[in-house]
């Protein structure tokens, strides 16, 4: 059983390390219990091996990285929300679902943009090669 927390203060990690560690912990939580993060990573080795096939510039790179990360990132936070909120009522709540719609949203709108990002950096690219 769970150790009673008495203050905040015990919450937190005691060393850079310990942190790192219990950060790491927690992306293997993301990855092992969710299954879009599982087609995200894959979409981002995709498009990772594609870049290095079509030789993409620095400033592409930076950019497709960022996009890789903010995708990632936000599924990240969309767990976190949707586990909180399942902690907090285990009963149907309008609210708790407005709250999951609204999370999962800023999923939808982060992977909307890392297409997009896509299409401008990959499009002209295949159109050459193809043609």
């Amino acid at each position: 059983m769970d150790k009673e927390v008495k203050n905040a203060s015990e919450l937190k990690n005691p060393t850079f390390w310990i942190a790192l560690k219990n950060s790491i912990r927690g992306i293997k939580l993301v990855i092992k219990s969710e299954r879009n993060i599982k087609i995200q990573l894959v979409f981002a080795i995709l498009v990772t091996i594609l870049g290095f096939m079509f030789r993409i510039s620095f400033v592409e790179w930076a950019v497709l990285v960022v996009t890789i990360f903010f995708v990632l990132v936000t599924e990240v936070l969309n767990t976190a929300v949707e586990k909180t909120v399942d902690m907090i009522t285990d009963k149907y709540d309008e609210c708790a679902r407005n709250v999951k719609d609204m999370s999962a949203g800023a999923v939808l709108f982060s992977a909307i943009c890392s297409i997009i990002v896509g299409i401008i950096i990959f499009l002209p690219k295949i159109l050459v090669y193809i043609y």
